[in-house]
Protein backbone atom coordinates (compact mmCIF):
# COMPACT_ATOMS: atom_id res chain seq x y z
CA UNK A 1 0.00 0.00 0.00
CA UNK A 2 1.25 3.45 -0.88
CA UNK A 3 1.84 6.06 1.75
CA UNK A 4 -0.40 9.14 1.26
CA UNK A 5 2.66 11.34 0.79
CA UNK A 6 3.96 9.23 -2.11
CA UNK A 7 2.53 9.69 -5.58
CA UNK A 8 1.07 6.62 -7.20
CA UNK A 9 3.38 5.16 -9.81
CA UNK A 10 1.74 4.27 -13.08
CA UNK A 11 3.02 3.64 -16.57
CA UNK A 12 1.69 5.71 -19.43
CA UNK A 13 -0.05 4.18 -22.40
CA UNK A 14 2.33 4.42 -25.36
CA UNK A 15 1.44 4.33 -29.04
CA UNK A 16 4.05 4.10 -31.78
CA UNK A 17 3.88 4.89 -35.50
CA UNK A 18 6.66 3.99 -37.93
CA UNK A 19 7.40 6.91 -40.27
CA UNK A 20 10.82 5.91 -41.66
CA UNK A 21 10.98 5.56 -45.41
CA UNK A 22 7.51 6.95 -46.07
CA UNK A 23 7.25 9.45 -48.91
CA UNK A 24 4.38 11.18 -47.10
CA UNK A 25 4.73 10.66 -43.33
CA UNK A 26 2.32 13.46 -42.35
CA UNK A 27 -0.88 11.58 -43.20
CA UNK A 28 -0.21 8.50 -41.06
CA UNK A 29 1.02 10.67 -38.18
CA UNK A 30 -2.07 12.90 -38.25
CA UNK A 31 -4.43 9.92 -38.58
CA UNK A 32 -2.86 8.16 -35.59
CA UNK A 33 -3.01 11.29 -33.42
CA UNK A 34 -6.69 11.77 -34.29
CA UNK A 35 -7.59 8.15 -33.54
CA UNK A 36 -5.53 7.81 -30.35
CA UNK A 37 -6.32 11.19 -28.78
CA UNK A 38 -10.02 11.48 -29.64
CA UNK A 39 -11.73 11.85 -26.27
CA UNK A 40 -8.38 12.09 -24.46
CA UNK A 41 -7.49 15.72 -25.09
CA UNK A 42 -10.10 18.46 -25.35
CA UNK A 43 -8.80 19.78 -28.66
CA UNK A 44 -7.57 17.01 -30.95
CA UNK A 45 -6.98 19.56 -33.72
CA UNK A 46 -4.31 21.26 -31.59
CA UNK A 47 -2.54 17.94 -31.08
CA UNK A 48 -2.74 17.21 -34.81
CA UNK A 49 -1.27 20.65 -35.60
CA UNK A 50 1.59 20.15 -33.13
CA UNK A 51 2.47 16.74 -34.59
CA UNK A 52 2.16 18.09 -38.14
CA UNK A 53 4.68 20.81 -37.35
CA UNK A 54 7.11 18.39 -35.68
CA UNK A 55 6.90 15.84 -38.50
CA UNK A 56 7.17 18.59 -41.12
CA UNK A 57 10.30 19.94 -39.45
CA UNK A 58 11.85 16.46 -39.46
CA UNK A 59 11.03 16.12 -43.17
CA UNK A 60 12.54 19.52 -44.03
CA UNK A 61 15.50 19.65 -41.69
CA UNK A 62 16.89 16.10 -41.49
CA UNK A 63 18.53 13.93 -44.11
CA UNK A 64 16.36 10.83 -43.70
CA UNK A 65 13.20 12.47 -42.34
CA UNK A 66 11.29 11.26 -39.28
CA UNK A 67 11.88 7.76 -37.97
CA UNK A 68 8.78 7.37 -35.82
CA UNK A 69 6.13 9.12 -33.75
CA UNK A 70 5.38 8.16 -30.18
CA UNK A 71 2.33 9.21 -28.19
CA UNK A 72 2.45 8.66 -24.42
CA UNK A 73 -0.73 9.20 -22.42
CA UNK A 74 -0.85 9.47 -18.67
CA UNK A 75 -3.28 10.93 -16.18
CA UNK A 76 -2.28 14.60 -16.51
CA UNK A 77 -0.66 15.00 -19.91
CA UNK A 78 0.14 13.63 -23.34
CA UNK A 79 3.66 13.54 -24.73
CA UNK A 80 4.03 13.46 -28.50
CA UNK A 81 7.53 12.90 -29.83
CA UNK A 82 8.89 12.82 -33.34
CA UNK A 83 12.11 10.82 -33.51
CA UNK A 84 14.81 11.07 -36.16
CA UNK A 85 18.23 9.52 -36.62
CA UNK A 86 20.31 12.70 -36.49
CA UNK A 87 22.06 13.86 -33.32
CA UNK A 88 20.90 16.91 -31.41
CA UNK A 89 23.31 19.53 -32.70
CA UNK A 90 21.46 22.49 -31.18
CA UNK A 91 19.76 23.53 -34.42
CA UNK A 92 16.22 22.84 -33.16
CA UNK A 93 15.15 26.20 -31.74
CA UNK A 94 12.66 29.00 -32.27
CA UNK A 95 13.55 30.95 -35.39
CA UNK A 96 14.22 34.68 -35.20
CA UNK A 97 12.36 34.96 -38.52
CA UNK A 98 9.10 33.78 -36.94
CA UNK A 99 8.37 37.30 -35.77
CA UNK A 100 8.40 38.57 -39.39
CA UNK A 101 4.81 38.46 -40.68
CA UNK A 102 6.09 38.26 -44.28
CA UNK A 103 8.33 35.22 -43.73
CA UNK A 104 7.27 32.12 -45.67
CA UNK A 105 8.43 29.70 -42.98
CA UNK A 106 9.73 29.63 -39.42
CA UNK A 107 6.44 29.61 -37.51
CA UNK A 108 6.18 25.90 -36.72
CA UNK A 109 7.90 25.83 -33.34
CA UNK A 110 6.13 29.07 -32.39
CA UNK A 111 2.84 27.21 -32.92
CA UNK A 112 4.13 24.25 -30.93
CA UNK A 113 5.21 26.55 -28.10
CA UNK A 114 1.79 28.22 -28.09
CA UNK A 115 -0.25 25.00 -28.06
CA UNK A 116 1.91 22.81 -25.81
CA UNK A 117 2.69 23.19 -22.11
CA UNK A 118 6.32 22.94 -23.15
CA UNK A 119 8.54 21.36 -25.77
CA UNK A 120 12.12 20.14 -25.74
CA UNK A 121 14.71 18.13 -27.63
CA UNK A 122 15.83 14.83 -26.14
CA UNK A 123 18.87 12.79 -27.14
CA UNK A 124 18.01 9.17 -27.88
CA UNK A 125 20.12 6.06 -28.42
CA UNK A 126 19.95 6.54 -32.19
CA UNK A 127 19.44 10.29 -32.65
CA UNK A 128 16.99 12.72 -31.13
CA UNK A 129 13.32 13.27 -30.38
CA UNK A 130 11.49 16.58 -30.42
CA UNK A 131 8.88 16.27 -27.68
CA UNK A 132 5.79 18.36 -27.01
CA UNK A 133 3.87 18.05 -23.75
CA UNK A 134 0.13 18.56 -24.22
CA UNK A 135 -2.28 19.06 -21.32
CA UNK A 136 -5.30 16.88 -20.62
CA UNK A 137 -8.54 17.86 -18.98
CA UNK A 138 -11.07 20.66 -19.29
CA UNK A 139 -8.47 23.35 -18.58
CA UNK A 140 -6.63 22.33 -21.73
CA UNK A 141 -8.86 24.13 -24.19
CA UNK A 142 -7.16 25.39 -27.34
CA UNK A 143 -5.15 28.54 -26.72
CA UNK A 144 -4.98 29.05 -30.49
CA UNK A 145 -8.75 29.55 -30.61
CA UNK A 146 -8.50 32.26 -27.97
CA UNK A 147 -10.17 30.22 -25.26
Amino acid sequence: MLNDSSPAVHSPHTHWVALAGRCEPLGPARDRVRSVLAGVVPCVDDAVLVVSELVGNAVRHTTAGPDCLTIEIDRAQVLVAVHDLEPDDGRVHLSEKAADPLAESGRGLWLVQTLARRWYVETTAVGKAVVAVLPRGKAAVSRAAGS
